[in-house]
């Protein structure tokens, strides 16, 4: 059996790929996800006083709190299983990837297991994180050194 033989029988065993219903769920619940970040935004803003300005961190705080938690429980995964790409939202994504990896690492020991896997998938986000953060920064405080934006 040569490779084309193999491939045409490859594509009659597989079944199609459902690309438009996989993508509407991805979108439907990442939609959610992101509405549940709002909802707490309003509510930080509404019963602590928060501003526009200072919301963020408690309401990115808390999406990455309950994503932790929801990994923990084993419900993270399903709700990945059904939701695909939705749940690969910016925060609840990597909260959910760290805890999995400190998870799947805890039969080794809580230093060489937890914090070495934790910080395996953890390690490279926040270096490109910092390089990046340090990159615009620099990027901003030579335009405004130069008197094209404001400080």
């Amino acid at each position: 059996m040569d490779q084309q033989q193999y491939q045409q029988i490859e594509d009659q065993i597989t079944p199609p790929t459902p690309y438009v219903k996989n993508v509407l769920k991805a979108f439907l619940i990442g939609g959610l996800v992101c509405t549940i970040g709002h909802a707490f935004t309003y509510f930080y803003i509404i019963f602590f006083n928060f501003t526009e300005t200072t919301v963020g961190n408690p309401t990115a705080a808390t999406m990455v709190f309950i994503a932790a938690l929801l990994t923990g429980l084993g419900i993270y995964r399903k709700i990945a299983q059904v939701a695909g790409a939705g749940t690969a939202v910016p925060v609840t994504g990597f909260s959910n990837a760290v805890v999995s990896a400190a998870i799947e690492g805890k039969t080794e020991g809580f230093v060489l297991g937890v914090g070495s896997n934790m910080f395996k998938m953890a390690g490279s986000v926040i270096l490109f994180g910092v390089a990046s953060a340090f990159f615009v920064a620099l990027i901003k405080l030579i335009l405004v050194t130069m008197g094209v934006v404001e400080w």
